[in-house]
């Protein structure tokens, strides 16, 4: 930072310790702050939204591959087993491994283009932002310091009569430049806000558009699978049955 740089932070945070402390006066804009709230709450739900959106992703990546594992052991388990179950869980591990190579390909992709990718770049916007609305302080800072100089300077007049108009100058140039900031805010901060319908809305049609592609096809897939099941029968009556004719066996010793 450079020696005018250091200066002019300086004079900034000491004018925002004064007006806090009431010591000087500051400008209070009512119209611009609930502006810039609307804008915060907008920068809020869209990275929350986009975070979410990720963990979307993420979630079924950790279900399709929780799945494959599951798929696999369940295959192993019937091992030697021929037809019937055995056929069926050859079949589901079959099915569960194209399942997951669609969601880490085309789910993956189609998801990222249409719904993570335009959030991220919405996302993008705000830092941006953010620099013009500390510009923007910044420059009312320095507006009120110079305007409470010239309030001092009419109070209590100085021998140098040319300290005056040299601060009046120097406040209506920092007023200028505070009231040129502040009026691209106040125009373009309420067109952001409500630019995020129209930006949204193929998000979240892509959004819903993906979970029902997603969902339809893995019904569709495991439904086939049915003709390699059983007959619908009472898991709890037949886990029982054979669980009791484990207990019968001698090694078991009643431990089962």
């Amino acid at each position: 930072m450079s020696w005018s740089g250091f200066k002019k932070a300086v004079n900034r945070a000491t004018t925002s310790v004064a007006q806090n402390l009431g010591a000087m006066e500051k400008t209070v804009d009512r119209e611009y702050e609930e502006e810039e709230r609307r804008y915060k709450v907008l920068e809020t739900k869209v990275e929350k939204l986009h975070k979410e959106a990720k963990g979307y992703l993420d979630s079924v990546r950790a279900m399709t591959l929780a799945q494959t594992r599951i798929a696999d052991t369940v295959d192993r388990f019937y091992e030697g087993v021929n037809g019937g179950m055995g056929y069926g869980a050859l079949k589901y591990r079959e099915t569960i491994s194209k399942m997951d190579e669609e969601a880490r390909t085309l789910l993956d992709s189609n998801y990222r283009a249409a719904v993570l990718d335009p959030l991220g770049r919405f996302v993008g916007v705000f830092p941006e932002v953010n620099e013009a609305v500390k510009r923007r302080q910044k420059k009312l800072l320095d507006y009120d310091r110079l305007r409470s100089g010239v309030r001092k300077l009419i109070e209590k007049p100085s021998d140098d009569a040319s300290k005056l108009p040299r601060a009046e100058a120097e406040a209506n140039q920092a007023r200028e430049v505070y009231e040129r900031l502040n009026g691209q805010l106040m125009e373009e901060l309420p067109k952001l806000v409500d630019l995020r319908v129209p930006y949204l809305d193929p998000c979240f049609e892509a959004l819903v558009k993906s979970q029902l592609a997603f969902s339809q096809d893995a019904h569709e897939r495991l439904s086939a699978l049915q003709q390699h099941m059983g007959q619908g029968q009472n898991v709890e009556g037949a886990v029982e049955g054979v669980l009791q004719q484990m207990r019968d066996l001698s090694i078991c010793g009643g431990a089962v």
